[in-house]
C-alpha cells in the first residue's frame, strides 16, 4: 500500500477514536466509594426491590447501601 492510502485511513481512525470518546482521560473526582456501608437513612419496604451488588448498578443521585433485606439503591437527596 502506497503512503498516499495510508494516510487518509490513519485519519479515519484518529476521527472513530474520537467519536468513541477516546484520546481523553477519565477524570476521578467525583468517585463513589467502593465499599457498600450501611443505609444512612431508615429503608422502607417498597424499597427492597432495588437491589444492588454496587453503585453503578444505582440511578443517578443514588447509591448502594446495605439494609435489612440486602443491599439496595437509595437516594442521597
Amino acid at each position: 500500500m502506497s503512503a498516499q492510502a495510508l494516510l487518509p485511513i490513519l485519519l479515519l481512525c484518529a476521527l472513530l477514536l474520537q467519536a468513541r470518546g477516546g484520546y481523553h482521560k477519565k477524570e476521578k473526582n467525583a468517585q463513589l466509594p467502593t465499599e457498600i456501608k450501611d443505609c444512612v437513612k431508615r429503608v422502607k419496604v417498597h424499597m427492597c426491590r432495588r437491589h444492588c451488588e454496587n453503585h453503578q448498578e444505582c440511578q443517578a443521585n443514588n447509591i448502594c447501601c446495605s439494609a435489612y433485606c440486602g443491599n439496595v439503591c437509595m437516594s442521597l437527596l
